[in-house]
């Protein structure tokens, strides 16, 4: 008998297929078709920091009465979160996997309350989505990671749900920040976080979006340092996402150390029903090799404890690179 339960941020979930924070998860009906078609736990879509500042910035011209700034800005930040805690609430009474809100947020603050009421409507965690590109020559990587570890804890300390959070890979030193993170609270961590995509039109001169999904070829460097992560920080669990788009791409995270999967792009291409394609593969495979659970298997292929993560890469390197011509 194959047993597919996994357990995340204190989570137990069914099988380690997430469906992961996007459009694809902005409304129950859509999030129903998942859970029906076998996922076992949903992201909802992320209620942006910016994006509430943006609206009530627009919504408060130059021209108003002063004292009426603060009224509009909160009554828009009031009307978004009650749009999002309408999510939350009908999305439960329709599924039964875990339902994980998301916050995408830049700063500490007003987040702690409305985690508050994020955990009261009945989301079963928190995934913080940090997202800042440091672009001040002057920042202190130290004070950086200390940023982080503030807005986590504020949220950590206001909540009794698991708070888990979603990182960029632009980091010199993962290890110390997701260690300094599970320091003060968190109880799973997400890699990575797929940024804005850059370009550039030569003949307009001008700034233009990139590619919006994934390839495979983005997952060399989620199981590169979900390896390390694994074995450096084994105290928290890692949901590993980007470049995850086959069944082979599910198990070849769990032998590097992570606990579950985020897949998104792949979904967006195949729909729903792709779902049970990946768990048919993964459960056919684990019976190819007599694999019964996860557990037998799942960091099989992580860095050794001992050493650091340089090492793990540069024997990869050495083994498979140093024989070219």
């Amino acid at each position: 008998m194959i047993d597919l339960t996994s357990n995340y941020a204190g989570i137990t979930l069914r099988n380690p297929i997430v469906i992961a924070s996007s459009g694809l998860t902005n409304s129950a009906k859509k999030i129903e078709e998942f859970a029906s078609a076998g996922a076992g736990a949903v992201v909802l879509k992320s209620l942006f920091e910016e994006q509430i500042d943006s609206l009530s910035a627009s919504l408060s011209q130059a021209g108003d009465y002063p004292e009426a700034v603060d009224y509009i800005s909160e009554y828009v930040k009031a009307n978004e979160i009650g749009k999002y805690l309408d999510l939350i609430r009908e999305t439960k009474s329709r599924v039964q996997i875990p339902v994980i809100a998301s916050i995408n947020c830049y700063k500490s603050g007003e987040w702690t309350s409305y985690a508050r009421q994020i955990a009261e409507a009945g989301a079963d965690a928190i995934e913080v989505n940090i997202m800042r590109l440091e672009g001040d020559i002057k920042a202190d990587a130290s004070l950086l990671i200390e940023s982080y570890a503030s807005i986590v804890s504020g949220i950590v300390k206001s909540v009794s749900i698991p708070v888990q959070v979603k990182l960029a890979k632009y980091f010199s030193c993962l290890p110390a920040l997701i260690d300094r993170l599970r320091q003060v609270g968190a109880a799973g961590v997400t890699i990575f976080n797929r940024s804005y995509q850059m370009d550039i039109n030569i003949e307009t001169e001008s700034i233009t979006g990139g590619e919006v999904f994934t390839t495979a070829d983005s997952l060399p460097d989620t199981l590169r340092y979900t390896g390390i992560l694994a074995a450096k920080v084994p105290q928290i669990p890692i949901s590993a996402t980007t470049g995850i788009h086959d069944y082979e791409a599910v198990i070849k995270c769990i032998m590097a150390g992570a606990s579950t999967t985020q897949i998104c792009s792949a979904f967006y291409q195949k729909g729903a029903g792709y779902v049970q394609v990946l768990l048919d593969g993964l459960t056919q495979w684990m019976e190819k090799k007599k694999y019964t659970s996860l557990s037998e298997f799942r960091g099989k292929l992580k860095a050794q404890d001992e050493g650091d993560g340089t090492q793990y890469m540069r024997m990869q390197f050495m083994k498979y690179f140093s024989n070219k011509e």
